[in-house]
């Protein structure tokens, strides 16, 4: 099983993407952004590969303007070395990625111009995953489309123009129902005519479910069987509503024990579940430590370098409450660590808490402090107090010290995330 994450990684030094607007998108803008953006997808590779993260989606956008014609220069045979170094990594590690175009690549619109573009946009998606070599188990997930007023004739339009995809498209392409348009039996019957694989997604099936009797382990078998050996194993996305936000938004942060429970009832663990989540790569560390049969306390150990920070400017208490778990290995438990974790992010801190947290940090840096980093800290620190400023501003000046000094685990620190 994979379980991995979409795009980018959240709370990593250097696996930011840049982008510009169309204007300033001058030949040499695109091949300094494309340069940059591709050593960003290698550190985020790099990050999976350390964090044992098998499944990651890359971003459509790791090409500004990729498939547009604005986008003159052959990008593929430029950086044609990067590319087969980064793949190279992905395909050692047994890693699996893919790629989701965005809601403006609909093949099945009754406007021949749209379609032409979403060709092209497909056909720039599968020029990425070509040009990192990896087999055709990587694929490129789409959504049916539109209805346009007569849903059969959609789907007509999206059987007629799918099979006039090139066969290195096609061989890449897997289908995913949606919260509006096409549910997961729409879809089903779509992939059965054109022979591909489906994407079961069950927060979109929530929303936009064919049958109220039938259960999502009854769906997730029925599209394993679109699968086949060549494809790789059955893929899904997996997320929960954000009860705060309007029906399909997904959540902050997977909460473990309802993930739990959808884990226990799959049928198969030969699955690869693609989490769609605001924090990203820290549900998916979450995640993966919770269904690993390793029962070593190195993963949460490491975990906890990451959140304890945070906590402690949260919850206090919880802090005390995880040092006592992680000493106990006798009775050591990844849920009960997590239940902790994630009661103390729904806790918003005092300003006695946030100056304790970041008090506890500045032990890292007042040996090696220059006077300037010294008063700048703690003038921080009393502006905070009498409200003439953010803990931000503390947590800035932190945070440089910890770039300056190369503090490994504060750099990597959850602290440092912004809310």
């Amino acid at each position: 099983m994979g379980i991995g994450y979409a795009c980018l990684a959240v709370g990593v030094l250097n696996t930011k993407e840049k982008s510009c607007m169309l204007k300033n998108a001058s030949p040499e803008k695109l091949l300094e952004l494309t340069s940059y953006n591709l050593n960003s997808l290698e550190n985020v590779i790099d990050y999976n590969i350390e964090n044992d993260i098998k499944l990651f989606r890359i971003s459509s956008n790791i090409i500004p303007f990729g498939s547009s014609p604005i986008n003159k220069f052959k990008w593929w045979e430029i950086f044609k070395e990067k590319f087969q170094s980064i793949g190279e990594k992905i395909q050692k590690s047994g890693m699996r990625v893919s790629t989701h175009p965005g809601q403006y690549t609909v093949i099945n619109s009754p406007k021949e111009e749209v379609v032409k573009k979403a060709i092209e946009d497909l056909n720039y998606h599968t020029q990425v995953l070509d040009s990192l070599r990896v087999g055709e188990d990587h694929k490129i997930v789409l959504h049916i489309g539109g209805i346009y007023d007569d849903k059969n004739q959609a789907i007509e339009r999206f059987i007629e123009n799918y099979k006039k995809l090139d066969d290195k498209v096609k061989k890449r392409i897997v289908i995913e129902n949606d919260d509006k348009s096409y549910n997961i039996n729409d879809v089903l019957e779509i992939g059965h005519v054109l022979n591909i694989p489906v994407i079961f997604d069950n927060l979109h099936n929530r929303i936009n479910p064919p049958d109220e009797e039938k259960d999502e382990y009854y769906w997730i078998d029925e599209c394993r069987k679109t699968w086949k050996k060549k494809d790789g194993c059955q893929k899904i996305h997996y997320s929960q509503q954000d009860p705060l936000k309007k029906p399909g938004s997904h959540s902050k942060t997977i909460g473990i024990r309802q993930f739990m429970s959808f884990y226990e009832g799959l049928e198969t663990k030969d699955i690869d579940i693609m989490l769609e989540v605001k924090d990203k790569n820290i549900s998916a560390i979450k995640c993966i430590n919770c269904t690993s049969s390793d029962e070593s306390t190195k993963n949460l150990e490491i975990e906890w370098s990451r959140y304890k920070y945070k906590i402690l400017e949260n919850a206090p208490s919880n802090y005390v409450e995880i040092r006592k778990l992680l000493k106990d290995k006798d009775n050591y438990s990844v849920m009960d660590f997590y239940d902790l974790v994630e009661d103390s992010m729904e806790k918003k801190s005092t300003k006695g808490n946030s100056i304790n947290a970041a008090l506890h940090l500045w032990g890292y840096f007042k040996e090696v402090a220059t006077d300037k980093e010294k008063n700048y800290f703690f003038n921080s620190i009393e502006k905070y107090n009498r409200g003439g400023t953010s803990i931000a501003t503390v947590k800035n000046s932190l945070w440089r010290m910890a770039v300056k000094y190369n503090e490994f685990y504060l750099l990597n620190s959850y602290y440092f995330i912004e809310e």
